[in-house]
């Protein structure tokens, strides 16, 4: 039996829908699960008596799909399951984003769980190389591409976001804990007249079992906002959500959607 571990956002219902499985739904107290019932609920005080629970259900399999943001630990709330786990809760909460989510897949795995990516459960998810859509990356668009994707590729020990605004084959802005959506959100006005693009790619070495970098539609309804010229990403290596949509709204505003390969 799997046992989906959903966050925020239309994934989580998105890989229940391509699952030919018998699952269960659980959600973290507190955070909202969209278009889903949620079976079990748990918190990071009580995680040791979430695995129990887990394995009590039959649970063989674990995916983690959707944004939960990091929590913080209330030792008041620590129930006896859990408290031996306390210190690879600290080293998860003082490690990177990704050092934190390592520490997450390693606990499942160690407790005697599979665990399975949100693309393994659902690869049509995936985005497939080339361009969606009626417009064309042009030279310029192809170069700041680039700039993006080596930037990303510098920047990955550090640890820190997924995405950035490349314009002029300069990185304008770079994603942080806040998400893809802010940085669009507040780089806009840095954007006019610079032929800007959204860049997006996992982090070379990244944890994509259990956090592989995400499109959707609302993505692109932002970069409309921000008066970005495309939307650029990983192709094979990013999660497309409602991809239609997307081509229809990329399409709408004429941005250019394309899904970057062999580069």
């Amino acid at each position: 039996m799997l046992a989906l571990v959903a966050g925020r956002g239309d994934l989580p219902a998105r890989v229940a829908a391509a699952t030919g499985e018998t699952f269960i739904v659980c959600g973290y107290e507190g955070v909202e699960v969209s278009g889903l019932t949620v079976d079990l609920t748990f918190r990071l005080e009580t995680l040791g008596s979430f695995l129990i629970a887990l394995g009590e259900r039959g649970v063989t399999d674990v995916c983690l799909a959707g944004a939960i943001e990091r929590p913080q630990i209330d030792p008041a709330k620590l129930d006896a399951e859990t408290k031996p786990l306390v210190p690879l809760f600290m080293q998860a909460l003082q490690a990177g984003d990704d050092g934190a989510l390592r520490v997450v897949m390693e606990l499942f795995e160690k407790t005697g769980f599979t665990v399975r990516g949100a693309h393994e459960i659902a690869p049509d998810l995936l985005a497939k190389g080339g361009v969606y859509g009626a417009h064309w990356p042009d030279a310029q668009m192809r170069k700041n591409a680039t700039v993006g994707a080596a930037h990303l590729l510098e920047l990955s020990p550090l640890d820190v976001g997924q995405a950035c605004i490349v314009g002029d084959g300069k990185v304008l802005a770079m994603e942080d804990a806040r998400g893809t959506d802010d940085l669009i959100a507040r780089t806009g006005p840095k954007t006019h007249g610079a032929n800007a693009i959204l860049f997006k790619g996992p982090k070379q070495g990244q944890t994509l079992k259990i956090d592989m970098p995400a499109i959707g539609p609302e993505t692109f309804e932002g970069a409309h906002r921000a008066g970005l010229a495309g939307v650029v990403i990983d192709a094979e290596d990013v999660l497309v959500l409602h991809a239609a949509r997307c081509t229809e709204l990329a399409d709408k505003y004429g941005i250019v959607f394309w899904a970057r390969t062999g580069e």
